[in-house]
């Protein structure tokens, strides 16, 4: 089942992901929400829509803008619509 991993936490585990363009995108419910915090920060994809990011924290340790996703996506990518990825060192086991 895959699993997100940032310091030794569990961020998120599904065996109900989504993978676009090489990334894992974890449903809303597999998400641990204690280690997310909100971001300021959005992003556009040509075809999935504007993206929202989160910070990750662990412990006290922050990871500004680890994770994404898109809370209304284009047409194309109403699969992913509200899931999450991650990257900036967060590891994605699968």
């Amino acid at each position: 089942m895959p699993k997100a991993i940032w310091n030794g936490k569990v961020l998120a585990e599904s065996d109900r992901t989504e993978v676009v363009e090489g990334n894992q995108y974890f449903p809303p419910d597999a998400l641990h929400q204690e280690y997310l915090k909100p971001s300021d920060h959005h992003s556009t994809c040509p075809w999935k829509g504007i993206a929202s990011y989160y910070h990750v924290e662990v412990d006290g340790q922050l990871n500004k803008d680890a994770a994404w996703y898109y809370p209304n996506t284009k047409e194309r990518a109403k699969n992913i619509e509200g899931y999450v990825a991650f990257w900036k060192g967060v590891k994605v086991e699968v």
